[in-house]
């Protein structure tokens, strides 16, 4: 379970690109975390992975506060960022084996791990190449293959489709479907509302740094007074709120 407790953070001006938010991600969901451009997602999740110090509030990652018990509170979640970056002078596989190490995970048991996701995901051709050589979209699929490697519980995903072929797309979109049915959580932010209307759920809509809804989809419709699409409540949130 992922909790925000009345989280801030503030520019050196002192203006808040995240005002006072609470949210909790139940066990067992896919939660879509969705806003415009410049909304406050990215922040957001950085607050959350440790990344960005928070200037008022907690997060809780299964009980455990990213402020006061920083590395117990990291070892609850995988996480892939927006930019695919990754130790581009080592091979695929060594940077796998180098993740596998930093979270102790058995020889046997990653090498299993490596073999099903790489094939999956395409990408077991690759692995003995550097990774410099790879494009955008294989370096996406190896962060998603060395985040799954110590089995988290928590997948914090921050726009996980870019650059994915359809194929991998599918394959990722399944695998979400498949850890929040164990009853695990899936957090991740996107632009495609498609995908969160489709495999989502709950969802949360940040724009200006402050959650102006959480819900299922359906209930956006509702708030919206629009039974068509997600995007057109979205869109009718966003400019009427």
């Amino acid at each position: 379970m992922i909790e925000l407790k009345n989280v801030s953070e503030s520019y050196v001006n002192g203006i808040k690109v995240i005002d006072n938010i609470s949210l909790k991600v139940e066990d067992g969901t896919v939660f879509g975390f969705i806003g415009p451009n410049g909304a406050g997602k990215t922040t957001t999740i950085e607050m959350i992975t440790g990344i960005l110090n928070i200037d008022e509030g907690d997060i809780l990652i299964n009980g455990k506060s990213i402020i006061t018990e920083p590395i117990e509170a990291k070892k609850q979640f995988g996480f892939v960022p927006d930019v695919p970056d990754a130790f581009e002078k080592l091979t695929g596989l060594e940077y796998l084996n180098f993740i596998g190490d930093v979270y102790d995970v058995p020889s046997e048991e990653r090498l299993k791990i490596v073999n099903r996701l790489s094939n999956e995901f395409g990408l077991t051709q690759s692995l003995r190449d550097r990774i410099q050589s790879y494009s955008h979209g294989m370096k996406q699929k190896l962060l998603i293959i060395s985040v799954l490697l110590h089995n988290p519980a928590n997948w914090i995903l921050d726009e996980p489709m870019t650059g994915l072929d359809p194929k991998a797309s599918y394959t990722l979109k399944n695998l979400m479907k498949e850890h929040s049915r164990k009853g695990n959580t899936v957090f991740f932010s996107t632009h495609v509302l498609e995908v969160a209307e489709k495999i989502c759920d709950k969802i949360a809509v940040i724009d200006k740094g402050k959650i102006i809804f959480v819900g299922t989809c359906e209930e956006l419709k509702e708030k919206a007074k629009i039974s068509s699409s997600l995007e057109e409540s979205f869109l009718k949130i966003i400019e009427g709120k």
